[in-house]
């Protein structure tokens, strides 16, 4: 089996050279032919010997996947839903808007965390994505725009880890993909323009901060630990307390930064005046700015986005206490590309998926 040259971050491919017993620069000389130019074919990396060509035609390729569907929004977001070599899918979603573009980026096929809102966590967990699966969707992504637009300027500003998964749990795939993502001999992205979104795997928050200064994003969504725990189960494991430590942790170093905690907006279960006053008090010492995200429906929740009104209300109480607050634009919403729509296609070793469609077809029986 050949080697996938996608499955090395710069140092990977630097020490996969020198064991061919070749130089360490030619590690960097592909990778900055893959990443930067596109380039797949290794006849056509002219400043590589042909020998070395030769080589590398047989023992390594640049594999990436592949793009099973792409669905253009009225607002100019795409969703691709990209095929895996299992036969399971994933999709990741690119937002345009007037001074940035955005690619919401998938770390694992389906969800083990089952948050009870996120139709992406209702479909169960197949397992982690290999970096060459992370980091080809940015591949994938660069030259599909492009396609698209019939540009070849730079369209992907900013990369989230929000899409399909809990990157946290896939950790040393997930971090060299965010080197990549900031390689300066690949997509150069600057450590403000990649966001990772946890729902607090606190242990593994504390190895980021080791390892990488990307910006940080919390999936709070409650403001006590008995709602939290029902919305976000690993609320269960780490509970509120410990995860607004774990944040306040997180930049210590950098007092300036703050981390985006998402809300997302519940009617009638975590929208109240009493709710947006719990909210102010445990992110009274934390560096942080609060992301209201309204719900997106998806087919047999029992949850209903609050009203404009409602969330405008929560809004302002956050407001006046000094807390920045913004409310996220729902995008996408109409090919099911918005926050916690992405569903894939997921063979769910957990059964959680069957367990629920069995679940649902008792209840229309009664």
């Amino acid at each position: 089996m050949k080697l996938n040259l996608l499955d090395y971050n710069r140092q990977g491919l630097e020490k996969l050279f020198t064991d061919m017993g070749e130089k360490s620069f030619h590690g960097r000389q592909v990778f900055q032919w893959i990443h930067q130019h596109g380039i797949t074919d290794f006849a056509g990396m002219t400043n590589l010997g042909k020998a070395l060509r030769v080589k590398l035609q047989s023992q390594a390729e640049i594999k990436q996947l592949d793009v099973s569907y792409e669905q253009l929004s009225e607002d100019g977001t795409v969703k691709w839903l990209l095929k895996l070599s299992d036969g399971n899918c994933i999709e990741m979603v690119f937002i345009p808007e007037d001074d940035r573009g955005t690619l919401c980026v998938s770390s694992q096929v389906g969800c083990a965390l089952n948050c009870d809102f996120c139709s992406t966590g209702k479909q169960g967990f197949n397992r982690n994505l290999s970096l060459a699966e992370i980091i080809s969707q940015v591949w994938v992504a660069v030259r599909q725009l492009s396609k698209l637009s019939g540009k070849h300027d730079r369209q992907v500003t900013n990369i989230v880890l929000m899409g399909m998964g809990e990157p946290l749990l896939n950790f040393d795939n997930v971090t060299k993909a965010l080197e990549i993502m900031m390689d300066d001999l690949a997509y150069g992205l600057s450590k403000k323009r990649v966001t990772l979104s946890t729902s607090g795997v606190i242990p593994a928050m504390y190895d980021l901060a080791k390892v990488s200064n990307v910006s940080l994003a919390v999936s709070l969504h409650a403001p006590n630990d008995e709602l939290r725990t029902k919305l976000v189960p690993i609320n269960k494991k780490y509970p509120i307390a410990q995860l607004m430590q774990a944040c306040k942790d997180f930049f210590k170093d950098e007092p300036n930064r703050q981390i985006t905690m998402e809300y997302v907006m519940l009617a009638g279960i975590n929208d109240s005046d009493e709710h947006a006053r719990q909210l102010i008090e445990i992110l009274r010492e934390v560096p942080s700015k609060v992301n209201l995200i309204p719900f997106n429906p998806f087919p047999n929740t029992q949850y209903r986005r609050s009203s404009n009104n409602r969330i405008h209300a929560f809004r302002q109480i956050l407001t006046d206490a000094g807390l920045i607050t913004i409310t996220r634009k729902t995008r996408g919403d109409d090919i099911d590309a918005a926050c916690g729509q992405l569903v894939g296609r997921v063979n769910d070793r957990t059964s959680r998926s069957r367990r629920l469609k069995v679940k649902v077809v008792t209840e229309n029986a009664a």
